[in-house]
C-alpha cells in the first residue's frame, strides 16, 4: 500500500486527511484553531498554534488508520493565503501571524496602490490590507524594531514546512497572495519587493505546488512512525488546492469555496489580470495554469457566528430553516462581519440585519444569513464577468456546500447550476494530497487530478431567480448606503 498525506492550515482548524493509490480517503481528522482580535480590524494567530494542531491531527490519524499511516510516502500542505509570518535569525517568530481577514494595513495598502499602480498588473491585483505586502509596511511604521530583526516572510502553511522539512519554500498560488509575485514570470517581482522596502534574500526560494519541496526530517519521521525518504510537496493555497482537488486544473473549470471565507474561482491558461475589477489574477498550484477569483472575506464563518448568536447547533438551525424555506426572507444580511475585499474592498464594512420585525424568528434570520452570503457570490459572479470571465455553471467545495438548503440558494441567486462532488467538503486537504502524489511519482497532472464522482447538480429555481433578483439589487444599494456610516464607526 502507498497513502498520501494532505495537511491543511485553515484559520478555524488544522485538517488531515490519508488518501490512498486509488484516491480513497482513508481516514480524516481535523484540530480546532482559536483566533485572537485584540484591536479592531486585527485578526491573528501563534504560528506554534499551527504546529502544535499539525502533530494532534497526525496522532489522530495514526490511531485511526495506523497501518495505512506507515505507508505515507508524501505529504501535501495546503493553507490560509495572505497570512504575514516574520521570523527572526534562529527562524522563531518575532509576533503573531497577521491573518488574511487582518484589516489593519488599509492605509497602507491605499498607499501601494497610489505611488505604484502599475504594479497591480504585475502582481494580478489591487493591493489590499489583507494582502502580505501592506502588512509589512504596516509593521515598518508600527513596529520598526521587528521589521529590522526580520530574516525571512513566511506563509502559514510554509512554516509548518519549515518545521516539517527545515526548508524555507513556498510556491506559486500562495506566493501570488503576497502582491509580491510577478504572476506571469512566475517569480518574485523586484519592483513589488523594492516598493515595500525588501528584496529576495527575506524571501523563501519558490517552486511549483506539485514538485517536491524537501523532505521530512528524519526525527519527525521517526517520532510518527514512517519510514524511508517522505517527500514533502511545494502544496498550494488553499484556493487552488480546493481546484486541484476538484480536478479545476483546465481552462474555464470552475468552482465556488464555502469555507471560512468564500471564492468564486476560474481557471485560466493564460495570466488575464484586471485588477479594476478587484479580481485576482493569480498562478495556480500547477504549471502552466493561472486563475481569476473573487474573493469574499465571509461565508460559512457567518453560518457559524449566527448559530452562537442564536444558540443552537449549525445543523438543527439549518433545519429549521429549511422548514420554513419559500420564499426570500423578509429581512437582509450584509455578511461583512470582517470587512469585505470582492466587490468592494472595504475593511469597514460590517455585518448588518436590515427590515426586522416582531415577526422574523430564529429560522428567517438564519435563511437571511444563507441569503447575504449567496448574494455576495452575485457580486462576485458579476465581478468576474466585468473581468471577462463568464461562469454558466460551477462545482461548489467547503464545509457550507454539505447543506442543501444553501446549495440550492446558491444556485438560485447566482442563475447557473451547481455541482456538488462525493467528498467535496474535504477540500483543499484532499487536494494537498494530490499534490503530495503528484510530487513523488512525477505523473501528469491531468492523470491524477481528476473529478470526483458526481454526488448531485442542483439547478437553478425560476421562481426563486425571479425573486432573487429584486432582492439582490436591495442587497447592493444598502451597502452602498451604508458605506459612509462604516467609514465613520471605524474611526478612520
Amino acid at each position: 500500500m502507498t497513502t498520501y498525506l494532505g495537511i491543511d492550515v485553515g484559520t478555524s482548524a488544522i485538517k488531515a486527511v490519508l488518501v490512498d493509490e486509488r484516491q480513497a480517503v482513508l481516514a480524516e481528522s481535523s484540530v480546532a484553531l482559536s483566533v485572537s482580535r485584540p484591536q479592531p480590524l486585527w485578526s491573528e494567530q501563534e504560528p506554534e498554534a499551527w504546529w502544535a494542531a499539525v502533530e494532534g491531527a497526525v496522532t489522530a490519524l495514526r490511531k485511526r488508520a495506523p497501518a495505512p499511516f506507515a505507508a505515507v510516502l508524501g505529504i501535501g500542505l495546503s493553507g490560509q493565503m495572505h497570512g504575514a509570518v516574520v521570523l527572526g535569525d534562529r527562524d522563531q517568530p518575532l509576533c503573531p501571524a497577521i491573518l488574511w481577514n487582518d484589516g489593519r494595513s488599509f492605509r497602507e495598502a491605499a498607499e501601494l496602490n497610489e505611488t505604484h499602480p502599475q504594479l497591480s498588473h504585475v502582481t494580478g491585483v489591487l493591493p489590499m490590507p489583507g494582502f502580505t505586502a501592506p502588512k509589512l509596511l504596516w509593521l515598518a511604521r508600527h513596529r520598526p524594531e521587528i521589521v529590522e530583526a526580520v530574516r525571512t516572510i513566511m506563509l502559514p502553511k510554509d512554516y509548518v514546512r519549515l518545521k516539517l522539512t527545515g526548508e524555507k519554500v513556498t510556491e506559486m498560488s500562495d506566493a501570488a497572495g503576497t502582491w509580491w509575485l510577478d504572476e506571469a514570470r512566475r517569480d518574485w517581482s523586484d519592483d513589488a519587493l523594492a516598493a515595500t522596502g525588501l528584496d529576495r534574500s527575506r524571501m523563501p526560494r519558490l517552486c511549483e505546488g506539485s514538485d517536491p519541496s524537501g523532505t521530512l526530517r528524519p526525527e519527525i519521521a521517526q517520532a510518527w512512525g514512517l519510514s524511508g525518504r517522505v517527500v514533502v510537496a511545494g502544496g498550494a493555497g488553499d484556493a487552488a488546492a480546493g481546484a486541484v482537488g476538484l480536478g479545476a486544473v483546465d481552462h474555464g473549470a470552475a468552482f465556488l469555496s464555502l469555507g471560512t471565507s468564500g471564492q468564486l474561482f476560474v481557471t485560466t491558461s493564460q495570466f488575464r489580470a484586471a485588477p479594476e475589477t478587484l479580481i485576482h489574477a493569480f498562478s495556480h498550484a500547477v504549471p502552466g495554469r493561472w486563475f481569476q477569483m473573487a474573493a469574499m472575506l465571509n461565508a460559512a464563518s457567518c453560518l457559524a457566528w449566527a448559530a452562537e448568536l442564536l444558540g443552537g447547533d449549525i445543523a438543527s438551525l439549518l433545519q429549521e430553516a429549511e422548514n420554513r424555506f419559500d420564499q426570500p426572507a423578509s429581512c437582509l444580511f450584509l455578511p461583512y462581519l470582517m470587512g469585505e475585499r470582492t466587490p468592494h474592498n472595504d475593511p469597514h464594512a460590517r455585518g448588518v440585519f436590515f427590515g426586522m420585525t416582531p415577526r422574523v424568528g430564529r429560522a428567517e434570520l438564519v435563511q437571511s444569513v444563507l441569503e447575504g452570503v449567496a448574494f455576495s457570490f452575485a457580486d462576485a459572479k458579476e465581478s468576474l464577468e466585468m473581468a471577462g470571465t463568464s461562469v454558466s455553471q460551477a462545482s461548489v467545495i467547503g464545509g457550507g456546500s454539505r447543506s442543501g438548503l444553501w446549495t440550492r440558494i446558491l444556485a438560485s441567486a447566482l442563475n447557473i447550476p451547481l455541482t456538488r462532488y462525493a467528498g467535496s467538503d474535504k477540500g483543499p486537504a484532499f487536494g494537498a494530497a494530490r499534490l503530495a502524489r503528484l510530487a513523488v511519482t512525477g505523473e501528469a497532472v491531468e492523470a491524477v487530478c481528476t473529478a470526483p464522482p458526481v454526488q448531485d447538480v442542483v439547478a437553478p429555481d425560476p421562481r426563486l431567480v425571479e425573486a432573487y433578483g429584486p432582492r439582490i439589487k436591495a442587497f447592493r444599494r444598502l451597502y452602498q448606503a451604508l458605506k459612509p456610516e462604516f467609514e465613520l464607526g471605524s474611526g478612520a
